[in-house]
């Protein structure tokens, strides 16, 4: 009996606050889970419907091309996935997303059409790791590199959106990423625009 409450209290510990129904363990921040996903894209929100949110991309951070516009399901039921009314109109957003690839028993109600598990080859956003980053112009900030479990906005430096993609493209290590994290931006910035000015003119 003594194991079993041990169990529960450490599994309150480890499952996300405010998911009591969802049944997931941290899978760590975005460097982390980033590479195991199908999809990492950077994009604004332009439209919320019932437990979904619909995408419009402006960068696939793993390659060239792709869906100009994507719906991602967001929390229903004990889905572990965060509320839609995260991700308000307008925002911007890094998401490491999943495709929908099976209906399951239940995920569909006609009586609520609009909310629902998700359409096969829609997307789903985990709420179980930093599967998603916010997004302000250029720079993103979130549950980035070696941030603590269920934290979403850590204190943290933002980091340059191009440093991202070069870490999910396998360009940048996860210690250079984590030392961004903590270095400020705009002098980052410069440094950049300075090798490039330098690198073009000679």
């Amino acid at each position: 009996m003594r194991f079993l409450l041990s169990l529960c209290f450490v599994l309150t510990l480890l499952s996300p606050p405010g998911y009591a129904q969802c049944d997931c363990l941290w899978q760590g921040s975005f460097s982390d889970v980033q590479a195991d996903t199908d999809l990492v894209v950077s994009g604004t929100v332009v439209a919320t419907k019932g437990n979904s949110v619909d995408l419009a991309i402006t960068r696939n951070l793993r390659s060239e091309g792709g869906p100009e516009e994507i719906r991602v399901w967001m929390k229903s039921k004990n889905y572990c996935r965060p509320e839609a009314e995260l991700f308000p109109v307008g925002t911007q957003w890094v998401m490491a997303l999943h495709t929908i690839t099976e209906e399951i028993p239940g995920g569909f109600d006609p009586n609520t059409p609009n909310i629902s598990y998700g359409r096969i080859g829609d997307y789903s956003l985990s709420i179980c790791g930093g599967y998603w980053l916010r997004q302000n112009q250029n720079l993103v900030m979130g549950n980035l590199v070696d941030a603590p479990r269920w934290e979403r906005e850590p204190q943290m430096t933002p980091v340059l959106l191009d440093l991202v993609v070069d870490f999910v493209q396998g360009k940048l290590n996860q210690d250079s990423l984590l030392q961004a994290s903590k270095e400020d931006p705009a002098l980052r910035e410069l440094m950049l625009d300075t090798r490039s000015f330098l690198r073009n003119n000679h």
